[in-house]
């Protein structure tokens, strides 16, 4: 299993991963706001998403684990 971790501080405004989901590497996941930005995440590995520990309107931090994917 593999922690995926934000690459920058800010809101989460979308989340497009369930939990059992199959992602492939470089799919967009997850959209933050930093600094009035909408900025894509996209997933660093393919795998199954095994939990999300984030929800839509929580702050993150740079480094914070957003999901574990297997």
């Amino acid at each position: 299993m593999t922690n995926f971790e934000s690459p920058l501080s800010g809101k989460i405004l979308e989340l497009n991963l369930k939990v059992g989901q199959q992602v492939n590497e470089d799919d967009e996941v997850i959209v933050i706001e930093a600094m009035k930005m909408e900025n894509p995440i996209y997933c660093p590995l393919s795998g199954t998403v095994k939990e999300i520990r984030v929800q839509v309107g929580d702050q993150v931090n740079e480094g914070e684990v957003l999901a574990v994917i297997d």
